[in-house]
């Protein structure tokens, strides 16, 4: 997939804001929206970008992860589904006053009528809100009440967040299935420093008894893998490479943080595998406090020398370094 720049693609600089993205992207999406260029294949693939550009650059973790390992490092280690992974385009196509289901058709599965809802389990169902005797019907409970319970059955879900969403905290707007076999849309909030195997719970939320109480619906937290910081407890962890020479004489170098690039100084004769300790910027703790980010710096070493600099190098090695 080539490198795709999100910020031209939407005619807006890279320090926008939230309100100025909305704004460039609205006025795209009515201008190149299929409906009003029927049979127009470029209108179409216009199309497909802005929606693309927006999915990316209005959902902050995304935008992050986007601005600090760059269009090509994005484009290379996200699928399309990963690009459009909780997003609700056809209620902002319905905002707009335009069809909502030509978003499916020109995804497909990647962005269809799935997207924002939430994976339930049902005893041996093979469609996602399935199973005998409707959406609640075969739903395994956490308790183990049966439908003679006064109280309908407590419901499981899984919910994928980034890594940045798991750290900072924030809210995610889901779809979960009604009793008369419905939708309805719910705001969940994800507190900061949640980690993967977590469960958030939903009160109410859950099947419908015989007495119309529902049960709860529980969200069991899976907070997808990062291109580039891993979890360790309250800390983070990341590796950068720096050209050899400032490893050597000493200098300074750009290093990613959730909350964007920062220049730390590296002391001179810094041993390659060295890791920085960037104070306060893990991830939130139970009491109050935060972690930290290691950021662990790995040698740049040159694959194409001129004559001088082979030169160089071999003084150096004459020098025993």
């Amino acid at each position: 997939m080539a490198a795709k720049d999100y910020y031209r693609i939407l005619g807006v600089a890279k320090t926008a804001s939230a309100d100025e993205i909305r704004k460039a992207y609205r006025e795209l999406a009515k201008k190149h929206h299929p409906d009003r260029n029927p049979g127009n294949k470029a209108a179409e693939e216009r199309f497909k970008e802005i929606n693309e550009a927006y999915a990316v650059l209005s959902d902050p973790a995304k935008r992050q992860q986007y601005d600090t390992i760059g269009a090509e490092g994005f484009q290379s280690r996200f699928s399309q589904e990963d690009i459009f992974r909780g997003f609700d385009f056809q209620s902002i196509f319905q905002d707009l006053g335009m069809g909502g289901g030509i978003f499916e058709s020109l995804f497909g599965g990647a962005a269809g009528g799935q997207r924002g809802r939430v994976r339930f389990d049902f005893g041996g169902a093979e469609d996602l809100f399935g199973g005998a005797g409707g959406p609640f019907g075969g739903a395994r409970t956490r308790s183990g009440r049966g439908r003679g319970a006064a109280r309908g059955p407590d419901l499981t879900s899984d919910l994928s967040i980034s890594l940045y969403e798991s750290v900072e905290g924030g809210e995610r707007l889901v779809q979960v299935p009604t009793a008369s076999g419905g939708f309805e849309k719910v705001q969940v909030k994800i507190p900061p420093g949640i980690a993967s195997g977590k469960t958030l719970r939903l009160k109410g939320k859950g099947g419908q008894g015989p007495t119309g109480e529902r049960g709860d619906l529980y969200l069991r937290v899976r907070v997808e893998p990062d291109p580039v910081f891993q979890r360790d407890g309250d800390d983070l962890r990341c590796e950068v490479k720096v050209p050899l020479s400032t490893l050597v004489l000493g200098g300074t170098a750009e290093v990613p943080t959730l909350k964007g690039p920062k220049k730390v100084r590296i002391p001179e004769g810094t041993q390659a595998g060295t890791a920085l300790r960037l104070a306060g910027l893990g991830v939130p703790g139970a009491h109050g406090s935060r972690g930290d980010l290691y950021v662990r710096l790995l040698p740049l070493l040159p694959t194409r020398l001129d004559e001088s600099s082979r030169a160089l190098f071999r003084q150096v090695r004459q020098a025993g370094w």
